[in-house]
Parts: C-alpha cells; sequence; structure tokens
C-alpha cells in the first residue's frame, strides 16, 4: 500500500504546482496589460501636451499652410521685409552648404518634402513662407530677371533649387503673357531690297 500511497501523493502534489504555475502566468500577463495600458493614457496625454505647446508656438519648418499672393505682396511692402533684408535682394545675402571646396553645379532638387523643410539651409525662396512666387507678384520676380539682358538668373547665382526655379520660370512667363511684366523683342535686320526686287520685277 506504501507505493500507491506515494504515487497519489506525488499527483496531487503535480497539479498543486501546475495550477500555481497558471495563476501566477495569469496574474503575470494581468499586471503587463496594466502597465501597457498606463503607459498608452501617458503617450496620449504627453501628445495632448505636444498638441497644445505647438498650437501656441507654430512650427517653423512646416509648410502646409498656403498663403495667399496678395499676403505676399503686401509682406513686401512692410517693416518686417525691410528689417529682414533691407535694401538687398532676397537671394544676395544667401549662401549655398555644400561640402568640399567647390559648389556642386547644380542645386539641389527641392528644399520641402511631405509639407516640411527637408534641409537645415533651405534656398531664398524655401525659407520665407511669405515669398509666393506667383505671376501678379511681380516685385518678388523683377529681383530674379536681369536689368541687363532681360533674361532670368541662373539657380547658380541666386541659390534656388530646382523646383523653385522652375516654378520662377513658369511664373515670369504667365507674367509676360499676361502683361505684368514688360520685355524687348529682339530687333532684327532684313534685307528688304530682295523683296522689293521681286515686286518690281514682277511689276515690270
Amino acid at each position: 500500500m506504501l507505493p500507491i500511497a506515494r504515487g497519489i501523493y506525488s499527483g496531487l502534489a503535480n497539479i498543486t504546482r501546475s495550477s500555481r504555475g497558471a495563476l501566477h502566468t495569469a496574474s503575470a500577463l494581468r499586471c503587463k496589460a496594466e502597465e501597457a495600458g498606463e503607459a498608452k493614457d501617458e503617450e496620449s496625454t504627453e501628445g495632448d501636451g505636444e498638441d497644445s505647446s505647438s498650437g501656441s508656438a507654430p512650427d517653423p519648418k512646416d509648410r502646409s499652410k498656403a498663403i495667399p499672393v496678395e499676403t505676399s505682396m503686401r509682406y513686401l511692402k512692410s517693416a518686417a521685409y525691410k528689417q529682414t533684408y533691407g535694401e538687398d535682394f532676397v537671394w544676395t545675402q544667401y549662401r549655398r552648404n555644400h561640402k568640399g571646396m567647390y559648389a556642386p553645379r547644380k542645386t539641389r532638387k527641392t528644399c520641402i518634402r511631405q509639407n516640411r523643410i527637408s534641409t537645415g539651409n533651405p534656398c531664398p525662396i524655401c525659407r520665407d513662407e511669405y515669398l509666393v512666387l506667383d505671376y501678379r507678384n511681380t516685385e518678388l520676380l523683377e529681383q530674379f530677371i536681369s536689368p541687363h539682358s532681360g533674361d532670368v538668373l541662373s539657380y547658380s547665382k541666386t541659390g534656388l533649387c530646382q523646383k523653385s526655379h522652375l516654378r520662377l520660370m513658369v511664373a515670369v512667363q504667365q507674367a509676360r503673357d499676361s502683361g505684368y511684366l514688360t520685355y524687348d523683342v529682339p530687333f532684327r535686320e532684313y534685307d528688304y531690297s530682295e523683296y522689293y526686287g521681286q515686286e518690281q520685277k514682277q511689276k515690270a
């Protein structure tokens, strides 16, 4: 009878140990779930605090808000613009940031990606959100046009990114087509004696 009693006792001991382990794992899972819920609550409260702080201080790299052309035209005549740029053009004091002694042949493709400034040294147009390239904003467009030849200045001189330079070219062409910007038509010389000679021969 002694071996049978030992078997029964060992079986009961194994059952109690397994039940204790199951209870322990269940309590551990419950504690982990509670900790995860508390962490989520803390993250949500921190996110709300960041949202409130961002509402008070806007992100300077955010470019999701579209500035009207009229606002940009008023900005060019304001005291803030005079204090920032003085009597110089918007691209005069700009210097490109590049590696090595010599600058690359082309500027960067764009300064803004996903409605945010993605570089530490954006071009003169991308760094100031109130500089809007539009065919009606002639005061800004004239800063990028050579007074001698009437052509648009190269991006190697102004430092504009490729996307802003393309927008500048389109805006200048639209302004010329709409009559906002005047330009000189090149004079062409013709030898009218050839045409007049043919007319005289036909009359004779």
